[in-house]
């Protein structure tokens, strides 16, 4: 799961912003799942790896658990 609290503020044409929210409702999707989508693909696409922070958390915490028994 990835922790989501990271902001990218973008400023575009308010047309453009509009169509983009009216095709996202369309498909039954936020405007913020969609960028998501886009920017993995985009990372996966130039072959750029990251852990997801929540994993990231996720494993460090149960490293803390494991290392109290």
């Amino acid at each position: 799961m990835e922790l989501k609290t990271a902001r990218l503020t973008l400023l575009i044409d308010p047309a453009k912003k509009a169509a983009f929210e009216a095709l996202c409702v369309r498909q039954d999707l936020t405007p913020s799942q969609v960028v998501r989508q886009l920017i993995r693909d985009y990372l996966a696409q130039h072959g750029v790896t990251y852990v997801p922070s929540g994993e990231a958390a996720a494993a460090a915490l149960a490293e803390r658990r494991s290392s109290r028994r």
